[in-house]
């Protein structure tokens, strides 16, 4: 298969046009939303769902997450409540997805045979713009292999795509780097499935509790049906092994220096000036977790195009944006974490 780009920044909008077609026609077209970059299908195509488990190698049984133009839209796939609307008016559009009971015209296929779909309103222009075109729900996971970090920037989403695909939105690196909050509700309250820039603290605000999923820290917790995805298998991970130091700066760098093999290590401007030998990606001051999670997995693949043996970071805290990066840094880590 021959994979159509196109620009999203491009004066001539008309390709949202083809690309609408593609989707209505049951092809897949991925395109970038403020989170990472998405890989679309119809949502009511249940012909046409696995092709997206079969263009990223991933397991059917992991739920796909359905792409709204605007929050009220969730009334036409889903059974909404006063609880989702106070998340909407206040979260959407923006990086947050929502369970909620499936109505039967989103098939099994999208939910990985759960009663429940994710509904999600991204900001992006190009994504919004896509969704209006093609008059349908876009159910999309990340637009990369499966494992795989996923793609923050278009030359990710050429790498892991080209061929397997009809066509692809590109635009510039995404906003945030990590994939939506996932939570699902519990009366006047939610639980985080999987933490995002939409904080458990932001959440605080409007909702009147607050809890965290034990699969978000543990990922063995997660069982065989997960109500997210993200939740159940190894995920974001490079080709390099990715080693988690729970140390201070000092400690984490001496135990870098005295590894053997070509590694990379991810760290904070402050803390640069401690390696001589392993290749550096800094993010901003140490404790900048929106830095870091915009760049981790670009950090990822670029240590893979350096060929580097293993990968090195700090585990982070698991309070506001580091919850999200301790989620993501497990998993890509294999759950494995050494303490020097």
């Amino acid at each position: 298969m021959k994979t159509r780009y196109f620009r999203a920044d491009s004066d001539d909008e008309s390709f949202y046009g083809e690309c609408a077609k593609i989707i209505r026609g049951g092809g897949l077209v991925a395109f970038p939303t403020e989170t990472v970059y998405g890989l679309g299908v119809n949502a009511f195509d249940k012909n046409a769902v696995p092709k997206v488990f079969k263009a990223k190698g991933r397991p059917s049984d992991n739920p796909l997450i359905v792409h709204v133009a605007f929050p009220e839209d969730a009334e036409n796939i889903a059974y909404t409540n006063d609880t989702y609307y106070k998340i909407a008016e206040r979260f959407m559009p923006g990086p947050i997805t929502v369970i909620l009971p499936k109505k039967d015209v989103i098939p099994f296929e999208v939910t990985g045979g759960l009663d429940s779909v994710g509904v999600r309103c991204p900001s992006h222009f190009a994504a919004h713009k896509l969704i209006m075109a093609s008059g349908v729900p876009i159910a999309a996971p990340s637009a990369n292999l499966s494992g795989a970090p996923s793609p923050t920037k278009a030359e990710h989403v050429v790498k892991d795509m080209d061929t397997r695909i009809d066509a692809a939105i590109l635009s510039d690196e995404c906003d945030f780097g990590l994939e939506s909050t996932v939570i699902s509700l519990n009366g006047n309250g939610a639980v985080i499935l999987r933490p995002g820039a939409v904080t458990r603290e932001d959440l605080l605000e409007i909702l009147e509790r607050v809890e965290v999923s034990p699969a978000v820290t543990d990922p063995s917790a997660a069982g065989d049906r997960p109500a997210s995805p993200g939740m159940k298998y190894k995920h974001y991970s490079p080709n390099a092994e990715f080693v988690l130091v729970d140390a201070d700066s000092k400690t984490f760098a001496s135990f870098v220096e005295n590894q053997n093999e070509k590694s990379a290590v991810i760290c904070g401007k402050s803390e640069k000036e401690l390696f001589s030998s392993a290749m550096t990606f800094v993010y901003g001051e140490t404790d900048d977790y929106k830095a870091l999670s915009f760049a981790l997995f670009a950090f990822f693949r670029s240590a893979d195009s350096a060929q580097a043996e293993k990968i090195y970071a700090r585990l982070p805290d698991k309070s506001g944006y580091g919850l999200a990066l301790y989620n993501r840094m497990i998993r890509a880590a294999a759950n494995k974490i050494i303490k020097p």
